[in-house]
């Protein structure tokens, strides 16, 4: 068994469009409202969350669903096949609510998302647990991460992880990313505290992107979950709307 798990990034759309009336010929004009439901679906040659594979180092099809509500709340689900072995679940049905919120003048985002993460097939249902995760974005170019869960891996034990990323605009399109996460564990686990690092240069055309990244983690990282967690390429091709 591969006792890691995906969290994922979640996508909020904030549905806000006024009606503008004109009374000199009292023609109303309404403009289009912004849809509170947004959906992603993916390919990517590994499916690595945190440095290490969820499908031994093979291909993944992915899809999500978000719907955003009013004043900033939201509630989703997100899908991939895994593999973790002989006996393993067959997929991750991750399902999540959230609140996301401007902060001052707007500069800062803050993101808070309660996630459950659910395994299909094999022994999936004995890997099931939850993970609340906070999220601070400043000037939609970086980021600092903090998860915690009482259950990490269904241990029934701690676990913490924090990150720091960033994100820089090249122009037509292209987008350099990189970040570095610091996991960590109860003693008890039998984990050692690992990094895992990655940077990715992506690139959109309209609804359409493309990424490839570079991942992997630190030499505890290797030790908690052999090659999973070695240095690898990571091409992901996304459609969302």
């Amino acid at each position: 068994m591969k006792p890691v798990k995906l969290s994922f990034a979640v996508a909020l759309v904030l549905a806000a469009m006024p009606i503008v009336s004109f009374a000199q010929d009292a023609v109303v004009v309404e403009e289009e409202a912004e849809s509170p439901f947004s959906w992603s679906v993916a390919a990517t040659s590994d499916y690595v969350f945190r440095g290490v594979s969820q499908t031994d180092e093979s291909p993944a099809l992915q899809a999500g669903f978000t719907y955003s509500a009013p004043m900033g709340f939201y509630a989703g689900a997100w899908a991939s096949n895994v593999d973790f072995g002989d006996g393993g679940p067959d997929a991750e049905l991750d399902t999540y609510i959230g609140y996301n919120t401007d902060l001052g003048d707007e500069f800062v985002n803050l993101d808070v998302m309660l996630n459950r993460y659910n395994y299909l097939g094999g022994n999936g249902s004995d890997l099931a647990y939850n993970e609340l995760i906070s999220k601070l974005t400043f000037g939609g170019a970086v980021s600092v991460t903090a998860g915690y869960t009482n259950d990490v891996y269904a241990s029934g034990e701690d676990g913490w992880y924090f990150a720091v990323g960033g994100s820089l605009d090249l122009g037509n399109d292209y987008t350099l990313g990189a970040s570095v996460g610091l996991n960590k564990f109860e003693t008890s686990t039998g984990y050692r505290d690992y990094t895992d690092m990655g940077i990715t240069l992506g690139k959109s055309w309209g609804d359409f992107s493309a990424s490839l990244g570079y991942v992997g983690t630190n030499r505890d990282g290797t030790a908690n979950f052999g090659e999973l967690a070695d240095d690898r390429a990571v091409l992901t091709l996304t459609y969302a709307r």
